[in-house]
């Protein structure tokens, strides 16, 4: 009887992790048919080269499709969470992360979790696939080499923002086994393993991006949504910031390869970042000069994740009916204007009228632009992101000259003075004014509240915010050292008892 209720339990999981969403297509079928699994387990991952190409497209797509864990849910952790938004809207899904109230019942974090183990899960068949179709003479090396290294980027990836929301999680870089009643007590922990250590995870997402090197494609500056070289080095470097194997030398070292990279340099014109034509009825550039990573949407295919935020400006009407989320703080407008940075102030935050007052006057309401229509791009890593890294990792290692040099190259693109030679003497002002420059620069790219995190910044940041910024709702706990990571969704626990909770939740 206890075989069969675990048997059920496998099977759940497996629906879980590999069936559709309600807002998503579904992208792959993990059957007999796609891959060469049999019933047992037993024959290779992958059937043949269709299959593997197949396998490959579904990773690309994946970065398409779902936007929630992507983008929007990241966009409500990293803004939202910090100082630069409220929540936008009146949901208990997301009003916890404006007042400090998430709890492991929080439904954004309970799809998010899942979500992301299905992408690893995802990522896996293709990296362990491969080298069987190799040594069956079904693909070449070349292609065994890169589409494996493609994957490994891809996991990388997705385990970069795990690692960052919730410090560990399991390791998973196998496909598990078919569970059958023979082999049941070997392959259920392969299904329901613990969390892994936060430095087993850190450093498996270094290593895959490491072995990824060699053998990812070039960048293609035609085609930035590829899973390059540039994109490797760009990830180690963010990776390298982290404090579980945070390697100043190393954030250095990889960020001069992604600026040394031929064609890379910061887009002449902000504005063409995240500019929306009106008269071509389309974004106003694709695989900008400083993009190292984009998701690309065109007519026909758009991105949903727009009306979520504001206006779709390709429709103007289009879902405007309800209070939207992640809505910009008047903290991070009033830091705007203390820099005089109009520029990138009007291409992160616009105002309409609208039917709701939940945070201003409804007829001059705030509204995140960052994603202003279904046909823009969305920018995951870009070179500005990776200069400023770099200027916070000189900045630690007391070379205060060379991360001035680097922050004003960001502040004279969008006309604004070098930094004063009393901040660029002081190590902790540059500290603050580096934090500050990537807090402007990259305002709801899905960074801020990583960076308080990753520079112990949390409580002495967001326990004065609430006194200063009038919009906010109250806040409900204290920031703590606790704060820094998010809860492991309750119905994760419960399906894992091998999981343990974060500390203070």
């Amino acid at each position: 009887m206890k075989s069969k209720y675990i048997i059920l339990i496998a099977c759940a999981l497996i629906s879980t992790l590999f069936s559709c969403s309600l807002n998503d297509e579904p992208l792959s079928t993990y059957t007999e048919l796609t891959n060469g699994t049999s019933s047992t387990g037993s024959s290779s991952i992958l059937k043949d080269r269709d299959a593997a190409v197949s396998q490959r497209k579904v990773l690309y797509n994946l970065m398409r499709t779902r936007q929630e864990h992507w983008f929007l849910d990241l966009e409500l952790i990293a803004e939202a969470h910090s100082d630069n938004a409220y929540a936008g809207t009146t949901g208990a899904e997301v009003v916890p992360f404006e007042t400090n109230s998430i709890d492991a019942s929080n439904s954004v974090l309970d799809r998010d979790w899942s979500r992301y183990l299905a992408d690893i899960a995802q990522a896996n068949v293709l990296i362990n696939g491969v080298d069987s179709l190799q040594i069956q003479g079904k693909i070449t090396s070349a292609e065994c080499n890169q589409w494996k290294a493609e994957g490994k980027i891809f996991r990388a990836l997705v385990m970069f923002d795990m690692a960052r929301i919730w410090g560990s999680f399991p390791l998973i870089t196998k496909c598990a086994q078919t569970i059958t009643s023979d082999n049941i007590n070997d392959v259920y922990s392969t299904y329901y393993p613990p969390k892994s250590s936060v430095q087993e995870c850190y450093t498996q997402i270094a290593t895959d991006l490491t072995e990824a090197l060699p053998y990812a494609p070039d960048i293609d500056n035609s085609d930035k949504t590829l899973f390059s070289k540039t994109v490797a080095q760009a990830m180690l470097a963010k990776v390298y910031a982290e404090k579980p194997i945070q390697d100043y030398s190393k954030v250095i070292q990889y960020a001069d390869l992604v600026k040394n990279t031929s064609g890379m340099q910061l887009e002449s014109d902000y504005k063409n970042l995240y500019g929306f034509d009106q008269t071509t009825q389309d974004c106003k550039k694709r695989n900008t000069t400083e993009s190292i990573l984009e998701i690309q949407y065109f007519t026909g295919d758009g991105n949903w994740a727009s009306w979520m935020f504001g206006r779709s400006l390709e429709n103007y009407d289009f879902y405007f009916t309800w209070a939207k989320w992640v809505t910009p703080s008047r903290d991070l407008t009033n830091a705007f204007d203390s820099q005089g940075d109009s520029i990138r102030k009007n291409e992160s935050i616009v105002f309409y009228s609208c039917s709701w007052s939940n945070y201003y006057p409804a007829n001059h309401y705030a509204f995140m632009y960052k994603c202003r229509s279904s046909y823009n791009s969305l920018i995951k890593v870009r070179l500005a992101d990776i200069l400023l890294l770099e200027a916070e990792a000189y900045t630690y290692q007391g070379n205060l000259s060379q991360a001035a040099g680097l922050v004003n190259q960001v502040r004279e693109r969008v006309k604004l003075n070098d930094l004063s030679s009393d901040i660029t003497a002081n190590k902790d002002k540059m500290i603050d004014a580096v934090l500050n420059e990537r807090r402007l620069e990259l305002a709801f790219e899905g960074q801020r509240w990583f960076d308080l995190c990753r520079n112990n910044k949390v409580e002495q940041v967001m326990n004065a915010v609430y006194s200063k910024d009038s919009g906010r709702l109250s806040q409900k706990k204290t920031f703590n050292e606790n704060s820094y990571l998010m809860p492991i969704p309750q119905t994760a626990l419960d399906t894992n008892n091998n999981l343990i909770q974060n500390p203070g939740y």
